[in-house]
């Protein structure tokens, strides 16, 4: 009876075979005894660690090898770790990982999806229910929050929203920008008053109204934006060929585990590659040369 690593490199080898024919695989006695896995703070460092238990037990399970979560206070934080090769594998969003491919020699291997199996999520911009801040022509003069410089539904889409659709500087249409740290400090900020307009995700609403912090019924929502590629997990890229295979087929095992899902709060994962991403970057390049228009 083959054991469950040899499982996952025999099913995950296969794959990677018939699209990079020839390849040669060095073998677990080449691997870290150690990974490090690094978790972007979209809740606050705490939240996000508890989110990273499950993967870590799976990798620990399936590889064989200790698995230690680290954390830290903001995006920019995890991209560093990876660039300074503090951490082997890491949970981006996708404007997070694109700088992570560009500074930090990260590669996605699978992408997060949704509770309904898509391979996405949007941005949303919320007030609270009864501010009377219903649209965003009555957001005007308000106090807004972004997340942090490289998220993409906290920084990144609703950017390209206020210049190319709503033609708008937001630091001179809201009373002030601030930057909270995460997407739940946004939502608690806006549900608590001391924000009045925020930029967030349905992902991490849906994840903040489940361990009960706030309800659907706290909030408005003002905007959506279009679909955004799924949060992905990245390694680095030099990492060993079978390392990197195995890693990827451990973490699609855990669509098949309900109690994972559960503190996960997703719909599980599938394979993905860099060049899914490439919307992410077209948004940073539009982001960019929009700027220049001011």
């Amino acid at each position: 009876m083959f054991s469950k690593l040899t499982k996952v490199l025999m099913t995950a080898a296969l794959a990677l075979t018939v699209a990079l024919p020839g390849l040669a695989f060095a073998g677990p006695a080449e691997w870290p005894t150690t990974l490090k896995l690094g978790f972007i703070p979209t809740e606050g460092a705490a939240d996000s660690a508890k989110r990273a238990k499950p993967i870590a037990a799976e990798l620990e399970k399936d590889l064989g090898v200790k698995v230690e979560i680290f954390t830290a206070s903001d995006y920019n934080g995890i991209i560093t770790a990876m660039a300074n090769s503090h951490i082997d594998l890491a949970y981006f969003g996708p404007k997070s990982y694109v700088e992570a491919a560009e500074k930090a020699n990260a590669e996605a291997v699978v992408m997060e999806l949704n509770k309904d199996g898509q391979p996405g999520y949007t941005g949303i911009i919320i007030t609270k229910k009864d501010s009377g801040i219903t649209d965003m022509d009555k957001a005007q003069g308000k106090t807004f929050a972004f997340t942090d410089p490289n998220s993409t539904s906290g920084y990144l889409v609703p950017n390209v929203i206020f210049a190319r659709d709503m033609k708008i500087d937001p630091e001179k249409y809201f009373q002030e920008v601030r930057f909270s740290g995460s997407h739940g400090a946004s939502i608690l900020a806006v549900k608590n008053g001391s924000i009045q307009v925020a930029a967030t995700n349905n992902i991490d609403m849906d994840r903040m109204i489940e361990k009960g912090a706030a309800s659907l019924d706290d909030f408005n929502i003002i905007k959506r934006s279009d679909m955004i590629p799924g949060a992905p997990i990245a390694v680095r890229k030099d990492l060993p060929e079978s390392l990197k295979v195995a890693i990827a087929g451990s973490l699609l095992k855990i669509d098949d585990d309900p109690e994972a899902l559960e503190i996960l709060q997703n719909g599980g994962y599938r394979h993905t590659s860099d060049k899914d991403y490439d919307m992410v970057r077209y948004l940073k390049r539009l982001k960019a040369e929009l700027a220049k228009k001011k």
